[in-house]
């Protein structure tokens, strides 16, 4: 069994053939799916499907990208629900900053401001945090230490292979592989996999995006984490009966699922 524990099926590109994708899914041996919150415009389209699919889970928060919609999000409508089983994906990503290097700091500030409101509201709700961190690994950091994060712990969704990162692993959090690890230039991520506490992994797609060999450049579905679940096995030299094994009581209990 495989949980894909970051799968957008709230995106209009499962719109057409979602059910399909389920069963093959299924079929493969992937059994449990859990929606991240990005974008809040379509938080009740994940909140459907989480309600018309006994096996699907959602989780509520802003995507750095979308932190403008963070204000008028009410978590509280939403935070209550049995199928609400983490806050975020929150986080940093300074990949795309523009403009003069005044306006870029801004825009770093109100990140972090957005991310540590995120945090505390994971606390306060006690779920756990999905993590997106690009180009940001200190800052991001640093703010999961300086608000205590550790009471929720959570995970680092598509780890991006930075060895400062790792100790994190001790505050509780846990660390998504997806896709990137089977791709020929993934040599950093390769070479810290071994690093990563085995009882610290998780599985994931991040589709409808970065989907792994040997079907890079389709779109992504939650049957592909099978290709990780090949990779991590390969490489950590362990069945892969145990990675499936490992990586979803790993899943279930970070998101206190079953």
């Amino acid at each position: 069994m495989i949980i894909d524990t970051h799968i957008h099926l709230d995106d209009k590109r499962y719109e057409e053939d979602l059910d399909a994708v389920l069963v093959r899914a299924r079929d493969g041996g992937v059994k449990r799916f859990i929606i991240p919150g990005a974008d809040p415009s379509t938080l009740p389209r994940a909140v459907e499907i989480a309600e018309k699919y006994d096996d699907v889970y959602f989780a509520i928060g802003v995507h750095p990208y979308d932190m403008a919609a963070f204000e008028a999000l009410d978590f509280e409508l939403y935070v209550h629900h049995k199928k609400c089983v983490a806050i975020g994906e929150c986080g940093l990503d300074y990949f795309r900053l523009e403009g003069c290097d005044e306006e870029k700091e801004l825009e770093k500030r109100r990140q972090k401001e957005v991310f540590a409101a995120q945090i505390e509201i994971a606390k306060k709700y006690k779920k756990p945090l999905i993590v997106h961190i690009r180009d940001a690994s200190r800052d991001s950091k640093e703010l999961l230490l300086a608000h205590d994060a550790k009471e929720v712990g959570g995970v680092l969704h598509c780890y991006n292979a930075d060895d400062e990162l790792l100790s994190l692993a001790k505050e509780g959090f846990y660390f998504g592989i997806g896709g990137v690890l089977t791709f020929s230039n993934a040599k950093k991520l390769v070479n810290v996999l071994p690093k990563i506490p085995q009882d610290k992994l998780l599985i994931e797609t991040d589709g409808p995006y970065l989907t792994p060999m040997p079907h890079r450049g389709e779109r992504n579905e939650p049957l592909y984490t099978t290709f990780v679940a090949q990779k991590i096995s390969e490489l950590l030299e362990i069945s892969l009966k145990d990675i499936k094994n490992t990586t979803t009581q790993n899943a279930l209990k970070l998101f206190n699922i079953f």
